[in-house]
């Protein structure tokens, strides 16, 4: 069990004894609905709607390059901080779980920052892909939490198909009928941004923290290619860098730059983001989506 759990992949659940697997079992199916042709099944709450999440301001560091653990923040996002984590123990740098927001069954995708800071592999794309169709078959609406620095880079990743692999992912949620929601916590750089549920691949609504940094890359990056000649011919040419740098961040990567850009409906206020999920979730309740017609689609397999 160990080995599909942790590195095959083929285990969604794997628990120590068959009292606490049954006991899963149960909670599991109580959040699916009998068939696709019903919604999931809503419970009552006592947890407010309106509830702030202050601790989200201590949860999540401002400085990008700092891990955290994103469960934490769903947890305080999540009715009574309760949720059902599908494939916990494989492809970690992303989290899947089911949860409820106001009683209402929801499928989280997070970027986790403390699993090879975040990024994107082959197996953590084929892990995202699979559960985006788990959601969208049983009518469960998907929320997107982005902290993402990119697809992973190497040879062995390049060699194994990762362009391929995370296809896989754009494709399942371009598929996804279901409400779409994004949420940008801090970084969201390059390919990997695309493929957690952006505004260019359908997303209904995408919300962003202050902090959001939508880019092809970080401003370190970026300023050594785009501003590589300035850079070489400067007197002191890492004072220039500095100094690009700096420009960079000013210009392209401030809080609200999405916003002017329409990548992100809006910017809010991080302790506000359960009332602002609840609200969009409500808000597309009654979402229809036709697929066209045609014999089947033509996945990347």
């Amino acid at each position: 069990a160990d080995v599909h759990a942790e590195t095959s992949g083929v285990a969604h659940f794997a628990y120590d004894d068959e009292e606490t697997c049954i006991a899963e079992v149960r909670y599991l199916l109580s959040m699916l609905p009998a068939n696709n042709r019903e919604k999931p099944p809503r419970s009552t709450t006592s947890d407010p709607a309106d509830r702030r999440c202050e601790r989200l301001l201590d949860l999540v560091p401002l400085d990008g390059s700092r891990p955290y653990d994103v469960r934490a923040v769903i947890e305080e996002l999540v009715d009574d901080g309760e949720h059902m984590e599908v494939h916990e123990r494989w492809a970690t740098s992303v989290i899947t779980t089911l949860a409820r927001l106001d009683g209402e069954v929801v499928g989280i995708v997070a970027s986790q920052p403390q699993a090879l800071a975040g990024v994107l592999d082959i197996h953590s794309s084929e892990k995202a892909a699979r559960f985006v169709q788990l959601c969208d078959a049983f009518s469960i609406p998907l929320v997107t939490l982005v902290d993402v620095p990119g697809f992973l880079p190497g040879v062995d990743q390049e060699h194994g198909g990762i362009i391929r692999h995370g296809a896989k992912l754009l494709y399942a949620y371009c598929n996804a009928t279901v409400p779409r929601v994004q949420v940008i916590l801090r970084k969201a750089y390059g390919g990997a941004y695309i493929v957690m549920d952006s505004r260019s691949i359908g997303a209904d609504v995408s919300l962003a923290w202050p902090a959001n940094e939508i880019a092809v890359m970080g401003a370190e990056g970026a300023a050594n290619v785009v501003f590589r000649r300035r850079i070489q011919a400067a007197e002191d040419p890492d004072a220039m860098r500095e100094q690009l740098v700096k420009e960079y961040k000013a210009e392209l990567m401030h809080p609200y730059y999405a916003a002017e850009r329409g990548l992100v409906d809006d910017v809010i206020d991080p302790a506000d983001t359960r009332w602002a999920l609840i609200g969009a979730l409500a808000m597309l309740r009654t979402k229809h989506a036709d697929l066209p017609s045609r014999k089947h689609g033509n996945p990347p397999m």
